[in-house]
């Protein structure tokens, strides 16, 4: 449970509609204030922060990840992306953060693999000034979300409100409203150990907070109404029912490729940079259009009793038994995460995992031109 600071606060006037306004003043703690009754706050203990900084900083980064770095340069806060082996294969998942200071950026990343990347980067510093440092115990990754998104039908893929960083403003297909990057700018003005946007990959994860460890995150409504995390649906849940992965957990390293892992779907991809370790294999299979298995949700009729190995291997219910559907990746109370066959997934009612029945379903973020026509609202 997340406890009230009533030291100092930072106020997120109106994150309602994913519209915000910032009021801020200096302090230890931060408070963040909704008029929205289904958000909450949730400290992501499991991940963790490299910091990474140089001159050539970013264009050592661009070598190594799937994304543009471009990107930051052209005035985006943070970005997905992805570290793959020379096999084109995922290793590790990450947001990269721009700081306010000059060629400084933060990695966040799966806590269990921070030391494992460090070494990796490392392994390709060579002699480059580029310093690599290991935050997770000097800052910690909050989430503020509305658990209420996953049940949404409003289409989050609009192709006219496809999301766009220009003059300044982040436009959002959900809510089609600009947020002034400058009130953002202005709290960090404020406070220079906190950075606070969106998340890169689709705004219904809503918006990440990096802050130093000692910091305190917590939710209160009106008038000095304190909400807290409670029962409601955790972030993992969230994620889950969405069927978006996070973390070596989702993504085991060097399991899968970063299209199965919808790495295009969630702007972590970019096909128009240059080289970067892994890229030759990611391109071809981009250009031939043949993706027949991604991360997808898959919802149980109630809490499953079984205790579930990740790959647990996911079968037709009847019939041919043998024939493989995919691999288990992760189950949080009646919902999961698995790497499916698209087209055969989508075709049978109901999928087995051991001795326990559970069904998929099309993702609605999924662009429209993703595999078969139907579509998955949260709603069973």
């Amino acid at each position: 449970m997340l406890q009230m600071s009533n030291t100092m606060r930072l106020l997120l006037q109106h994150f309602s509609d994913y519209s915000l306004r910032f009021r801020s003043c200096m302090s230890k703690n931060i408070s963040v204030t909704t008029k929205q009754k289904s958000e909450v706050v949730e400290c992501l203990n499991s991940r963790g922060i490299l910091r990474v900084s140089g001159k050539e900083a970013s264009l050592f980064l661009q070598g190594l990840i799937t994304n543009d770095m471009r990107h930051l340069e052209e005035g985006a806060q943070s970005m997905y992306t992805m570290f793959l082996n020379s096999k084109g294969r995922v290793m590790y998942d990450a947001i990269i953060y721009q700081l306010k200071e000059e060629d400084v950026f933060l990695i966040d990343c799966d806590k269990s693999a921070v030391s494992h990347l460090q070494r990796h980067l490392k392994v390709y510093r060579v002699r480059r000034k580029i310093d690599i440092e290991n935050m997770e115990d000097k800052l910690k990754v909050w989430v503020v979300f509305d658990p209420k998104l996953a049940e949404s039908d409003e289409s989050d893929t609009d192709v006219n409100k496809i999301k766009t960083v220009h003059k300044g403003q982040i436009i959002s297909p959900t809510i089609e409203s600009a947020i002034n990057e400058s009130v953002i700018n202005d709290l960090t003005k404020k406070r220079d150990d906190i950075l606070i946007c969106r998340d890169p990959r689709l705004s219904t994860l809503g918006v990440r907070i990096v802050a130093p460890a000692g910091e305190d995150i917590s939710l209160q409504r009106g008038k000095g109404e304190s909400v807290y995390q409670g029962m409601k649906l955790c972030y993992r849940a969230f994620r889950y029912k969405l069927g978006i992965g996070e973390g070596v957990n989702d993504l085991p390293p060097e399991n899968c490729f970063p299209l199965e892992a919808n790495g295009d779907y969630l702007h972590g991809v970019s096909f128009h940079k240059g080289c970067y370790i892994g890229q030759e294999l990611t391109a071809r299979t981009h250009h031939t259009g043949v993706v027949r298995k991604r991360l997808m949700p898959i919802i149980f009729e109630t809490v499953p009793q079984t205790e579930f190995d990740v790959n647990t291997p996911i079968q037709v219910p009847s019939g041919s038994s043998k024939v493989s559907l995919g691999k288990l990746r992760g189950i949080e109370g009646s919902v999961g995460l698995a790497l499916l066959r698209i087209a055969e997934s989508l075709d049978v009612p109901r999928l087995k995992i051991l001795d326990v029945t559970a069904k998929t379903m099309k993702p609605r973020w999924w662009p429209h031109e993703a595999p078969k026509e139907r579509i998955f609202s949260g709603k069973g």
